[in-house]
């Protein structure tokens, strides 16, 4: 079966007989774990059909994820963390990226609809905030006060040490954070400073 293009995202409910069709969050965190590792080896269901490369990440890649993330079971419960660590893992084993800037955005928006929701933050549907179309800043919180500060501390901790930086990502952590009311000292050693 083919993979997803980048049309049939928003709107298929295809999938490979080896990918799980997510019937909560719990099952999306395992069928991006399946994606990573096609990331990673450039072999299996989400890779057949097409030639991929190990440790490169492309269009059809991000379109498994974001087709993943907004399937109707889940398309109102707010993105996981264990969601939002696999996209991490995803987006670490990607040592090429042929998105066009696709995966990065996505990252930034499920991130983004985890921490807010995790603060006790109204969030849209996963299919308008997680959309290419959907810009982050319409719906994601901008200062630090509104963010729980243990789930700051989580994602400091998982962008501590990336190789690759998500300027999406880091934008967004930088508004939170750096312009935020929360002072640095508060949060000690949460972020690379060299990543800002």
């Amino acid at each position: 079966m083919p993979a997803p293009t980048a049309k049939t995202t928003e709107t298929s409910t295809e999938t490979s007989d080896d990918v799980p069709q997510p019937s909560c969050r719990q099952t999306a965190a395992h069928a991006l774990t399946i994606v990573r590792d096609g990331v990673i080896t450039g072999e299996g269901p989400t890779t057949r059909g097409r030639i991929h490369f190990s440790r490169a990440l492309d269009a059809d890649d991000a379109a498994w994820c974001a087709r993943i993330l907004t399937v109707s079971a889940v398309e109102h419960q707010p993105v996981s963390r264990a969601e939002v660590e696999a996209l991490f893992e995803i987006s670490d084993a990607a040592a090429e990226r042929t998105d066009d800037g696709r995966f990065d955005d996505l990252l930034a928006k499920a991130v983004a609809h985890h921490a807010a929701s995790e603060s006790g933050l109204p969030v849209p549907p996963r299919t308008v905030a997680l959309s290419p179309d959907t810009d982050i800043e319409s719906w994601a919180p901008t200062q630090a006060a509104k963010i729980d500060t243990k789930v700051l501390e989580w994602l400091a901790s998982q962008m501590r040490g990336k190789r690759r930086v998500n300027h999406r990502l880091t934008a967004l952590v930088a508004t939170l954070i750096g312009a935020a009311a929360l002072p640095l000292a508060q949060l000690p050693g949460m972020l690379d400073m060299g990543m800002l």
